[in-house]
């Protein structure tokens, strides 16, 4: 009896007829969708892919050799930049701490509280930083201050959304435990919360440091400071030489950041 229930049990298919036709049409939908959007956007383009590919070797004879001569002049401007996306991502940090809490549906049991921070955090992260940027260059001016801006509210976005879902996924037997024992809001939120999320909280913080400073270049184009500023001024006076050796450096330490970043989450995690 029991290997005949065994037998039909393994002849039995993994999925049923109706999820494989479902996920077959959505499938081939999707497939449509895209071949549809590179048909549509190679005949937008002028050339099509092929003048694309034909017009890189003029695009790769402007730009090399690169003109090194500059760098001892591009130095404060990447360290503006790299101030920047600490700064910002400091502050975003430290103001993160509560949002993410209220944003938290099993620590916040004020209702009413808990879907105004949600639908706040969401109207932030509905802003692209580039139009963050954009909006503060033309409150404060061009320079390193609207950057800072908006990158700390880019960056508050991005980290109250995922420290609050990592909040919502902590176990729930040590605050119980604590409450029950008498402790109030900020006991419970030290002793028990704090210690399970406190590795994923310097983790994000370092995932967006991160983010950071690829976004704090693309800034700097708008006005905001920093290497992109350069980059930019360098762009516009076609002095590809030049803009060639910013790449570079901005590639670099990109990596070298995003190296050392990653040393610390393997040690943390």
């Amino acid at each position: 009896m029991t290997t005949k229930n065994s037998l039909t049990q393994s002849s039995m298919p993994l999925y049923p007829a109706k999820t494989k036709i479902q996920v077959t049409i959505i499938f081939f939908v999707v497939l449509g969708i895209y071949t549809f959007s590179m048909i549509w956007t190679q005949d937008e383009m002028v050339g099509g892919f092929g003048g694309a590919l034909g017009n890189m070797y003029t695009v790769i004879e402007k730009f090399f050799p690169p003109n090194f001569t500059i760098l001892p002049t591009i130095w404060k401007a990447m360290m503006q930049t790299i101030q920047m996306a600490i700064i910002a991502t400091t502050i975003a940090a430290i103001l993160t701490v509560p949002l993410a809490v209220l944003s938290a549906q099993n620590i916040t049991t004020l209702k009413p509280l808990y879907y105004i921070t949600r639908t706040f955090l969401n109207l932030l992260r509905t802003i692209p930083d580039l139009v963050l940027a954009v909006i503060f260059v033309g409150l404060f001016g061009v320079g390193v201050f609207p950057g800072i801006l908006a990158l700390t509210v880019f960056s508050l976005g991005i980290l109250a959304k995922l420290i609050s879902e990592t909040i919502e996924s902590v176990d729930m037997n040590p605050l119980e435990a604590m409450r029950a024992s008498g402790g109030n809001v900020f006991q419970v939120i030290w002793y028990s919360l704090v210690p399970q999320i406190a590795p994923q909280f310097t983790s994000l913080v370092l995932y967006v440091f991160e983010i950071n400073i690829r976004a704090s270049v693309v800034l700097g184009m708008v006005g905001a400071g920093g290497i992109g500023l350069v980059l930019n001024q360098h762009l516009k006076f076609y002095n590809y030489p030049n803009a060639m050796t910013i790449i570079i450096v901005i590639f670099a330490t990109v990596l070298i950041i995003e190296f050392i970043s990653n040393k610390i989450r393997e040690a943390l995690l």
